[in-house]
């Protein structure tokens, strides 16, 4: 158990590109790729960072240089510091619109907790890390909504903390990384200059089936009625027994798995999925682990759960696999959706885990065929996903290579996705010490992180 900490905010403050670097005024249309993140909540990662100074070396050295340098980046990425303007009527459009005005809330903290035990990878209540995450408010029903806010906190001698809150309609991972890893640039090299601008031109989205209307109006209807799938209400959980953990997924764990598929699907005369990822193999186990370890709890009240639907979610990067291109540079969302399914009795088998894997993979095969074949339906999919606690989502990628951001203080000790929480995900990043590996955090209550411990090591020795 960590020791009580104290916690003090240092300084408030707001930061705006440099005078004139950016654009007076700038109105940045949603496109139908942004419209389902209106109803999600902010995504908040946390990178925290070995430092071995004084606070008052850090506001006196080290804070200057962070401001700075994201001031620099904010001239290139200003819809940050920008907001989003929801629609005032039917015929109305959601947009995102960046002023002269406008800047990015700012704090700086201290706190003497255990930094150790919270970059830890074992379970830690999820109350340790909300000082360390910055305030934004969810979609409600909000006219102006900021789309980022940041906060610093210094464990003197020890560390620093990077939190961040940013509203997931104005960035996808690829923009956001993009965002990220030029402030660190900037912030690490006094000379650094950016190769490629962000684009912000939204007529290359092409939206052949008028999937923009029909989103739009289903963003209306769920507002007019209050219908939210997600954030239009406070979801009641008790987060004094919730644990947030990770879990590593070794590159020769994923090969060993692929092994046992593949060994599997032979002594049964079944077809082998073909071309398994790391990230299928990961969210496959990390699927079902999950399941056993929740319907225990389903199990002791009696609930019959054999025939029932499961879904797994997960996000799929779009500008590879559009059929016309689109700059690599784009800012904002260009990500599809998939949900596969399957029972929840074939994912509770002995061959669960094999299931799971084919329907990730048949899934990520449709959405490589056809991105926006069932884009229409991305927000009711998506509403019916997290209408149970049962399914499943994936948040982040370990494409990303997040732990390579580095702001002159060398890679992240640990990053953390706080969002999760409310979310009933889990994270997926590449793994920090092992080469081609997978990190997986979740949060959970005490009871069902046993269980998902139980297992996923035990999955993990019988392959040994």
């Amino acid at each position: 158990m960590a020791k009580p900490s104290i916690f003090k905010i240092l300084e408030q403050s707001k930061i705006s590109p440099p005078p004139n670097s950016a654009p007076s005024t700038s109105v940045i249309p949603l496109t139908f790729f942004d419209f389902p993140w209106l109803f999600f909540p902010p995504s908040k990662p946390l990178f925290f960072y070995e430092y071995h100074h004084s606070t008052s070396h850090f506001l006196s050295a080290t804070l200057p240089r962070i401001k700075l340098s994201l001031s620099l980046t904010l001239q290139h990425f200003f819809p940050f510091a920008g907001n989003l303007v929801l629609p005032s009527e039917s015929d109305d459009k959601a947009k995102i619109i960046y002023t002269s005005d406008d800047s990015v809330s700012f704090s700086v903290a201290e706190s003497n907790g255990d930094f150790s035990h919270l970059t830890g990878n074992h379970p830690r209540s999820v109350t340790e890390f909300h000082s360390l995450v910055p305030e934004l408010a969810s979609v409600h029903q909000e006219v102006n909504l900021p789309l980022l806010a940041l906060q610093v906190t210094v464990f003197p001698e020890v560390g620093l903390c990077l939190g961040l809150a940013y509203h997931h309609v104005v960035a996808d991972g690829r923009t956001f990384n993009n965002f990220i890893k030029t402030w660190a640039s900037f912030c690490r090299e006094s000379s650094f200059s950016m190769n490629t601008l962000p684009s912000y031109d939204r007529t290359v989205i092409i939206d052949r089936n008028g999937i923009e209307d029909i989103l739009l109006n289903e963003w209306c209807k769920r507002k007019s009625s209050s219908i939210k799938i997600i954030t239009g209400k406070e979801i009641a959980i008790d987060l004094s027994d919730l644990a947030q953990a990770t879990f590593m997924v070794r590159s020769n764990q994923i090969e060993i798995i692929k092994t046992w598929i593949t060994d599997q699907c032979k002594k049964k005369n079944e077809p082998q999925p073909a071309d398994l990822s790391s990230y299928v193999i990961t969210c496959s186990l990390a699927w079902v682990c999950l399941v056993k370890a929740k319907t225990l709890e389903y199990a002791r009240n009696e609930k019959i759960l054999g025939e029932d639907p499961i879904f797994f979610g997960f996000n799929a990067g779009g500008i590879a696999r559009l059929d016309y291109r689109l700059p690599t540079a784009y800012f904002g969302n260009c990500i599809g959706f998939g949900r596969p399914a399957t029972t929840m009795g074939e994912l509770l088998s002995e061959d669960g885990i094999i299931v799971a894997a084919k329907a990730i993979r048949n899934t990520i095969k449709k959405l490589d065929k056809s991105l926006l074949g069932e884009a229409d339906k991305w927000i009711s999919d998506w509403e019916e996903l997290l209408g149970s606690d049962l399914n499943v989502i994936a948040s982040g990628s370990p494409k990303l290579d997040l732990y390579s951001t580095d702001f002159g203080w060398g890679r992240p000790k640990k990053i953390e996705e706080i969002s999760i929480v409310k979310m009933n995900a889990i994270s997926l990043t590449e793994a920090r010490d092992f080469e081609d590996g997978i990190e997986v955090g979740l949060a959970l209550p005490k009871l069902q992180m046993d269980a998902f411990t139980f297992f996923f090591n035990q999955f993990l020795n019988i392959l040994q």
